[in-house]
């Protein structure tokens, strides 16, 4: 049995059944609405719904990871709609587009259960002209005021107490306007308290170190210092 959501000022309804298909299907690569793909542990679509929707979009299946993943890929346990990783990530899109945070707005999203468990897909906006920070830094610094520009952002998003478990300079895209946007919020969360948010910025600083050492990217001390200094000004 299967379930759509429908964000109402992304889909009207006329082009509910085109969004419904756009989740039902499998795969894209052979379709003309393809604008790309990236592989992780799926692939995820880039497609031209542009005219339709207003906006391209990002559809991605919910896959799990580590061991248990290698056993069961895509299936969850259904305890309640609202606790499904589809439907939690939609809603915190929502309340952080409502908080004109820099995140693409959530346009849809299936739940589809079977035997007391569920897989589930979603559907997102594609921010236009983007770039990811570890592309970015492969070809050249950031000037001081875009880190400290950075570091606002990040403590804007902390100020809403909320945490993006997987913040890392891969979920950082930098558009050609010189706008900053976080993305992928799967199992991420609103989490009250304060002790968390060193240990999130910890993890950013590991990701930064991470693909220096792995992709060559141009970073230093002082480009965090002045990252620290943003996020302090807030």
């Amino acid at each position: 049995m299967a379930y759509y959501q429908f964000n109402a000022d992304l889909v009207p309804s006329e082009q509910q059944g085109l969004v419904q298909q756009l989740l039902d299907c499998k795969t894209f690569a052979e379709s003309d609405r393809l604008l790309g793909s990236s592989t992780g542990r799926g692939t995820t679509w880039f497609l031209n719904t542009e005219q339709e929707l207003g906006v391209n979009s990002v559809r991605r299946h919910y896959y799990r990871g580590g061991l248990f993943g290698k056993i069961v890929k895509d299936r969850y346990f259904f305890c309640s709609l609202n606790a499904t990783r589809a439907a939690q990530e939609f809603d915190l899109l929502t309340k952080m587009v409502e908080w004109q945070l820099p995140v693409p707005r959530p346009i849809a999203f299936k739940i589809d259960r079977c035997c007391g468990c569920y897989q589930a897909d979603i559907l997102l906006e594609k921010i236009a002209t983007t770039q990811d920070l570890s592309q970015i830094l492969q070809q050249k610094t950031l000037e001081t005021e875009q880190y400290q520009q950075l570091g606002k952002l990040i403590r804007q998003l902390h100020a809403h107490q909320v945490h993006h478990s997987d913040l890392n300079i891969h979920n950082i895209l930098l558009d050609k306007n010189g706008k900053f946007w976080l993305i992928d919020f799967d199992k991420c969360h609103i989490q009250q308290g304060d002790e968390w948010k060193s240990q999130n910025l910890a993890r950013l600083l590991r990701s930064f170190h991470k693909e220096q050492a792995r992709l060559g990217i141009l970073f230093d001390d002082e480009n965090w210092q002045a990252f620290l200094k943003g996020y302090a000004s807030n």
